[in-house]
């Protein structure tokens, strides 16, 4: 079972303080009474927002600390949400609320999503992780709910995911034409500074420097233990490199990915990739019991939480938003997280998978690998090109 980690009181002293949350439902709860605690300001940006019971829950609280005279801004991705009914978030902007649409579909720059998950509260207190917001996220992974984690910061850190909100919420309402998006996506990231071990790590689409990228290249290719939780996997080649070369000079590499996936073609591209990896001996593991969607890298010490997947698009093509954490006592549950996942999933060996595949799934994954290997990136470097 996991063990709920107890969550620290916010310090006073401005020094940071992190505390991890196992599961989807822990993350929800903590959104709700972080934004009931706030006292000037709550920003909460999504990729995916409900009209559920989650959702309407949410929303209840977003309105209340509206009228408590906080100001409140939420940022949800165009596509991600384009579910959400229109008028959905009236009553907030009646309360004095502000939403903003991330990149309104359009065809010339439909690829690029904000897939950031974050709530940051008076620049004291921040909840980051995977989850979005909607019923499927509220649950244990086990029992009901999807499974899914994140962390709640307290600190000086929680100012760098403030500025990193501000930005794109600016950009969200500054208009909807292309070339102005484009202008900014092409603008440099920053480098956010560590923080008592901690550092914000932001990811976007484009040609510049993309800390996150950097940071987790630069870390696997010196790490003696990689150990990935990725709802979806599709790593770049020069990842499946580094894991492969790993595991046959008799290091560990793990991988927990997902038995059950939302996105089938996702689940395919990825499972083409397990012959490979396992001949080189990398360890395989499928989650069972509900569908995966966590986000959790841990290379030797080092441990990485936050919207981002282990795949081409997080890497290359989506606004994501991670945390690089040293800190040892999180390490160590991030560690008894990775082993609860194991004892819930069905380890993959090669004689088995090789004999489990037919001419169909065959095709299938072969497929699933070229459109989501191939050609989306390819789709999304065209598109670049038309708006620059």
């Amino acid at each position: 079972m996991i063990q709920r980690v107890r969550r620290q009181n916010e310090p006073n002293d401005g020094s940071l303080r992190i505390s991890l949350l196992p599961t989807g439902a822990a993350g929800i709860a903590a959104l709700l009474k972080a934004i009931g605690q706030a006292r000037h300001n709550v920003k909460l940006q999504t990729f995916i927002y409900r009209d559920d019971e989650t959702g309407r829950q949410l929303r209840s609280a977003l309105i209340e600390a509206a009228q408590r005279g906080i100001r409140v801004r939420v940022l949800i991705d165009a596509f991600g949400s384009y579910s959400l009914p229109n008028g959905f978030f009236d009553e907030l902007r009646d309360a004095g609320g502000e939403c903003h649409l991330f990149n309104p579909l359009n065809p010339r720059r439909i690829t690029y999503r904000h897939h950031r998950k974050a709530l940051i509260c008076d620049r004291s207190t921040a909840v980051i992780g995977g989850f979005n917001i909607g019923d499927e996220y509220n649950g244990d992974g086990v029992n009901s709910g999807w499974y899914d984690l994140g962390v709640q910061v307290w600190g000086e850190l929680v100012d760098d995911l403030a500025q990193a909100f501000d930005r794109l919420f600016k950009q969200a309402g500054a208009g909807d034409h292309p070339r102005r998006f484009a202008r900014f996506y092409l603008t440099r990231q920053q480098q956010n500074p560590v923080r008592s071990g901690v550092q914000v790590l932001l990811g976007g689409p484009g040609l510049t420097f993309n800390p996150f990228k950097a940071a987790l290249m630069r870390d696997s290719g010196r790490a003696e233990s990689l150990r990935i939780v990725s709802g979806y996997f599709l790593p770049t080649w020069r990842l499946r490199r580094k894991l492969m070369k790993l595991a046959r000079q008799g290091g560990r590499a793990q991988l927990v990915l997902a038995g059950k996936s939302d996105v089938a073609m996702a689940q395919y591209a990825g499972r083409s990739l397990y012959k490979r990896l396992l001949r080189a001996g990398v360890e395989i593991y499928e989650y069972r019991p509900q569908v995966l969607h966590a986000k959790l890298f841990i290379l030797d010490q080092t441990v990485y939480i936050g919207s981002a997947n282990f795949n081409t698009r997080s890497l290359h093509i989506d606004f994501e938003l991670m945390l690089r954490i040293d800190n040892e006592a999180l390490h160590r549950q991030a560690e008894g997280i990775f082993d609860h996942l194991i004892d819930h999933s069905d380890r993959i060996d090669e004689a088995g998978w090789r004999n489990q595949q037919t001419l169909w799934t065959s095709i299938r994954q072969r497929v699933s690998y070229f459109m989501m290997a191939r050609l989306d990136p390819l789709i999304a470097r065209w598109l670049w090109k038309g708006q620059v």
